[in-house]
């Protein structure tokens, strides 16, 4: 009887400890669930998305900028609509949301400020770039440069609209082979062709489907950016820099946009990511991609 009591006892004993051991841990599993959950909910209430335009040449370099960038700031997610300066003005006149923009001229940068959708102050220049005259290395063309390119078979040139098709009409009207004009970006693909002895021209609505034309072989030479080659040494020859005495400089100008749908988290996140592109570490990442960094800003 008596061993029989120690056990009863003992059993009773084991049952007490045990329900305490299981509601400590239960009440610490709870704290740590709970903090858990309070540190989830922090990290939801900071996350956001900006909407970023840029212009089409710099898709591949602000793909790695936005890839360091998140490094630090994962939170952020950076949506980039690359295409041209124009049509990507067109769509924020329109109305798309859009926290900051990129061009790759100062025209579309000069007709956002005239609409009022720069955000005072922050208007910047980034980087400065060359037009350069493309061909594939195996593509045996004539061309040396745009004083014969009348002898390409045929040519990938981008519309007016496009700031590289301005550019290159500006250096094609420096050097007398089309008439003298103050507003080069209106001059057409076809009056490009006549003045080019009726050459074929297909025209691209953004620089990288003129860089895609000639890479690809469907048209024999192009008028692209420098950083645009970057990737394609081993696939283009680079027939002629153009130099800025003809084109003039080729600015990519940066701004915040005055975007009436963002919240205050949004907007901080826009600021900080147009900051870090203004950074001497983005500086250093735009060098490596042939962009040139020594602008007055």
């Amino acid at each position: 009887m008596k061993k029989k009591a120690v056990a009863v006892f003992m059993a009773a004993v084991m049952v007490v400890v045990l329900a305490g051991c299981g509601g400590n841990n239960a009440k610490e599993t709870g704290d740590r669930d709970k903090k858990a959950s309070e540190e989830s909910k922090k990290d939801d209430a900071d996350e956001t998305e900006i909407q970023v335009f840029i212009a089409a040449s710099l898709n591949t370099v602000m793909t790695e900028i936005a890839e360091k960038y998140n490094k630090n700031n994962p939170n952020v997610k950076i949506t980039f609509n690359a295409d041209s300066s124009g049509t990507l003005l067109t769509q924020i006149e329109e109305g798309y949301e859009c926290d900051i923009f990129f061009s790759a001229a100062q025209k579309q940068m000069d007709q956002l400020d005239q609409d009022g959708l720069v955000k005072e102050g922050t208007r910047a220049n980034v980087v400065n770039n060359q037009v350069v005259l493309v061909t594939r290395k195996d593509s045996g063309t004539k061309v040396t440069g745009l004083e014969n390119l009348k002898d390409a078979q045929s040519i990938a040139l981008a519309g007016g609209s496009v700031p590289v098709g301005k550019y290159t009409r500006q250096a094609l009207v420096n050097l007398g082979i089309l008439g003298k004009t103050d507003e080069p970006d209106a001059v057409t693909t076809e009056q490009v062709s006549e003045a080019l002895g009726g050459v074929e021209i297909s025209e691209q609505d953004n620089v990288s489907k003129v860089l895609a034309a000639v890479v690809e072989g469907s048209c024999e030479v192009g008028t692209t950016y420098y950083s645009d080659t970057y990737g394609y040494e081993d696939e283009l020859n680079i027939l002629e820099t153009v130099g800025y005495d003809l084109t003039g400089n080729v600015i990519y100008p940066i701004c915040l946009v005055d975007n009436q749908e963002a919240d205050d988290t949004q907007t901080k996140a826009a600021k900080d990511f147009y900051d870090y592109v203004l950074s001497e570490h983005a500086s250093e990442i735009f060098s490596n991609y042939y962009f040139d960094t020594d602008v007055h800003r």
